[in-house]
This record gives C-alpha cells, sequence and structure tokens, in this order.
C-alpha cells in the first residue's frame, strides 16, 4: 500500500516503532496530489517546501521522544478555517485576499499537536452550495466518478479524503456541509457537538470536524481539536465520553422519510435499511419513526439564511458584489420582498428544528438516516435541484442536527448500481460524538461489501 493511503493510526504506529518517516510520507502524499491534482481540484493554497520542513521537524521530535498526539501526520484544512498567512476567500472572487493574522483554533490544537498542514481545501460561493461551484476556485470533482460532485460545501476535503491526499481533512458544517460530501464520497464525517471544537467565528449551527476514511482516525481528530478556546464563547471543556458501542438493547430510530425535500432514492433506502438491519443482528432494537421536521421549518430556515447571506453580499462594493456566483446573488435576490415577520418567523424556525430532534432523544438512543436523499449529482450544477429558488431540498436529514447542535456522523452503507457511494447518518444524544463514530466503525466493519478506494 502506498504510505499516503495509511489511516493515522497506522502511521502513528509506524512512526513510533521506526518503521516509516514523516518525511516519506509527506513525499508520497505530495506524488498523490500532483497525479490527482489537475482532474479533482481540492486544494487551495498547496505548500509543499512548508509542509516538506515540517514533516522534517516531526522527525526530529519522534526521535528525540517529544512528539504529539499527530506528529507527521498530513492534514488538510478547509479554507475558511484561518490559518495565518493565508487569505480566507470563502469560496468567492468577491472576498478581498487579506492574509489571515493567526491560526483558527482548530488549526492552532493541530499545529500543536504536530500535524502537518500542507494544504487548505476548496469550498463553493460563502459555503452555501452542497456542491464544488465556486468563482474562486476550480471545479471540485468527485474521485469515484469525475463526472459527480464530491459535495460541499467541504468539497475539497471530502474530495481529498477519499483520494488518498493523506489520512484527515478537517471541513465546516453548517447544514451537512461535512456530512453531505463525506456521504457522496464514502468517508467517515464527524459533525460535533456544538461546541467541542472551538470554531472561533461561531454562528448558529456551524461546526468544526474531520472527514477521514475511517471512524478512529475521525475519533483522534476530534480529541486532538476538541475543548475551550476564548476566541468562541460557545465552545466548550473536553467531553468524557468513550470510543464504545454496545449495541445490545441500544434504541434505534430508523427516519426514512425526512418528511419534505427531495424523495429519497429507492437505492438509498435500501442501503439505510441494511445498515439497521446489521444493527439489528447485533442486539439493537430498530423502530420507524415519523419524520422530525417540516416544510414550514425547512422553508423558514431558507428565509433566514438568505436574509442574512443577502444583507452581507448587499454590504460590498458594487464591483465586488458584481462578482458573486449569479445563482447566490438570484437567491438572494428576493430577500427584499421580505417582512420583519417572514425574518423572526426564519429566525425561529432554528429552535423549532431543535425541539423537533429533542423530542425523538427522550425515547431514543440513536437516529438512523440517510445522509442525503440521492446520490452525488453533477459536478457542474450548484445545486441538485439546479433551481436558486429550491436551494435546500437535499438537507432535510442533516440540517436538524445543526440546529439542534447534537452531534452526526455518517459511515459508508454501500454503493448505487451506478458505483457512487451511499451515506448513512448516525445522530445520538450531545456530548455522545465518540460513542456515534464507534456505531459507524461497527457499521463500517460489517458492511457486506467492501470497494477499494478510488
Amino acid at each position: 500500500m502506498n504510505l499516503a493511503d495509511l489511516t493515522a493510526t497506522e502511521l502513528l504506529a509506524g512512526y513510533r516503532d521506526g518503521s516509516v518517516s514523516p518525511v516519506e510520507v509527506i513525499e508520497d502524499v505530495l506524488t498523490r496530489v500532483s497525479s490527482y491534482e489537475p482532474r479533482l481540484c481540492a486544494l487551495y493554497a498547496l505548500d509543499p517546501d512548508g509542509a516538506r520542513a515540517a514533516a522534517q521537524e516531526s522527525e526530529r521530535r519522534w526521535r528525540g521522544g517529544t512528539a504529539g498526539a499527530l506528529d507527521g501526520v498530513p492534514v488538510t484544512v478547509k479554507e475558511n478555517i484561518a490559518t495565518r498567512g493565508t487569505p480566507v476567500p470563502q469560496g468567492t472572487a468577491a472576498t478581498a485576499l487579506v492574509p489571515a493574522p493567526e491560526d483558527a483554533p482548530a488549526a492552532a490544537r493541530l499545529r500543536a499537536a504536530g500535524a502537518v498542514i500542507f494544504s487548505k481545501t476548496t469550498m463553493p460561493e460563502y459555503g452555501m452550495l452542497s456542491s464544488g461551484v465556486s468563482t474562486f476556485h476550480r471545479l471540485t470533482r468527485n474521485p469515484w466518478d469525475l463526472t459527480k460532485t464530491a459535495g460541499g460545501s467541504s468539497a475539497g476535503a471530502a474530495a481529498a479524503a477519499a483520494a488518498g491526499y493523506g489520512p484527515i481533512h478537517i471541513g465546516t458544517d453548517i447544514g451537512g456541509s461535512i456530512r453531505l460530501p463525506a456521504g457522496w464520497c464514502g468517508l467517515i464525517g464527524l459533525k460535533p457537538t456544538h461546541g467541542r471544537i472551538a470554531v472561533g467565528n461561531p454562528y448558529a449551527g456551524r461546526a468544526i470536524g474531520p472527514l477521514t476514511r475511517t471512524a478512529p482516525d475521525a475519533a483522534l481528530a476530534l480529541q486532538v481539536m476538541s475543548g475551550y478556546d476564548p476566541r468562541d464563547h460557545t465552545s466548550i471543556p473536553l467531553a468524557s465520553d468513550v470510543f464504545e458501542a454496545n449495541l445490545d438493547g441500544l434504541r434505534v430510530a430508523l427516519l426514512l422519510d425526512a418528511g419534505v425535500g427531495l424523495p429519497v432514492d429507492p437505492e438509498v433506502t435500501a442501503a439505510v435499511s441494511a445498515a439497521a438491519a446489521v444493527l439489528e443482528k447485533a442486539g439493537a432494537i430498530v423502530e420507524p419513526i415519523t419524520p422530525i421536521i417540516t416544510r414550514d421549518m425547512l422553508d423558514g430556515l431558507d428565509r433566514f439564511w438568505r436574509i442574512r447571506s443577502a444583507t452581507d453580499i448587499a454590504a460590498l462594493p458594487e464591483e465586488r458584489r458584481a462578482k458573486v456566483l449569479p445563482q447566490i446573488r438570484s437567491w438572494v435576490s428576493s430577500a427584499a420582498e421580505l417582512t420583519a415577520a417572514d425574518v423572526f418567523h426564519g429566525y425561529s424556525q432554528m429552535g423549532a428544528m431543535a425541539a423537533a430532534v429533542g423530542r425523538v432523544f427522550t425515547t431514543y438512543d440513536v437516529i438512523l438516516s440517510p445522509v442525503a436523499p440521492i446520490t452525488a449529482f453533477p459536478a457542474e450544477l450548484a445545486y441538485p435541484t439546479d433551481d436558486p429558488g429550491k436551494p435546500f431540498e437535499h438537507i432535510a436529514f442533516t440540517v436538524p442536527y445543526n440546529m439542534s447542535q447534537h452531534p452526526a456522523t455518517t459511515v459508508n452503507a454501500g454503493w448505487s448500481t451506478s458505483g457512487m457511494p451511499i451515506g448513512a447518518q448516525l445522530a445520538v444524544p450531545h456530548h455522545q460524538d465518540l460513542r456515534a463514530l464507534a456505531l459507524a466503525d461497527f457499521l463500517d466493519t460489517h458492511r457486506a461489501e467492501t470497494r477499494p478506494w478510488p
């Protein structure tokens, strides 16, 4: 196996016994990048020289016995997570490119643990699309099928993880932006409990989390990045959960119909139902449940996000406003028609979603569902509907947990007849992130079929 394909846990074991060197590993990763990147377009601000220097420093720490928890492990960070000295364009040509003055909390913790951050990764326009469409970055594509999207808004992170650009890739998620691309690329993608990983620029629903090929790697990244940071008033102290899946008597709510949005593809339903059967065979009690959210909740959130984005874009100088992706400008164009009551009602739907999710967890330990109702759609489309007026018809399974602040992770549940990954989602009560990952690991290792990475 190429060193670029080794998991973080395998790399750390190799560094520990001296069979593998961080310098060798980063060279293999950079070779993989040079081979795949012209087609995938997953990276932004690639820094080969800085990566090689960091790998050499890591090698010295391993030899000196001072290595950190992720020392020498290649990592990418989504471009909207600040890293000192690199501009944060937010996926749009409308942003003035100003170097970030410092690392965001998550990036700082990764560096402190010895991780080799060798590149940033791409994202779509303002992170408001579940695709790789951007006026700043090249179009990111899915390694499983280059005609399909990798998803978004953590587009580059997902593509990089599936392609084997090293084992750990960090994304952000405000409505499914880690989980949707993870599901469409066959990955583990965790949206943690809100505040578990300090964001630095907190906003309702926004979270930072890992996209990896394995659940143990996601758990390792989570533990390194977790903890309170004074730059984020919503961040919380370290949690005490454990990476353990006890399935005997586990109460699983099976959600196969989101109640709103695109209809669920029968292949998606079949794959998630098969995952439920695996849990049931291991001792879990699986029961179907009715939809958690409503059309009013999803449309209200759309209206709130629409006025927020319209306000931000209106504040730009005209010459920069003109650079915003036309689909985004079309989406926000109706914001002026919204009343104060519309906006307040839309804002209140975040709380309505949270309450609806909370009611399910009074009865169940886990909510199992599809990540998305469909598999990956054509790469060139900004939205799966190809309609700026209906931009969120695919997020009804993911967005509730952003608003309720519960942890939710993806795991590959199988493949469609066209060969595209189908993601299942596991949501659990607050502060049980590692338990969610352990359950994902169980499903990942008990899946009926495995396939080589693309």
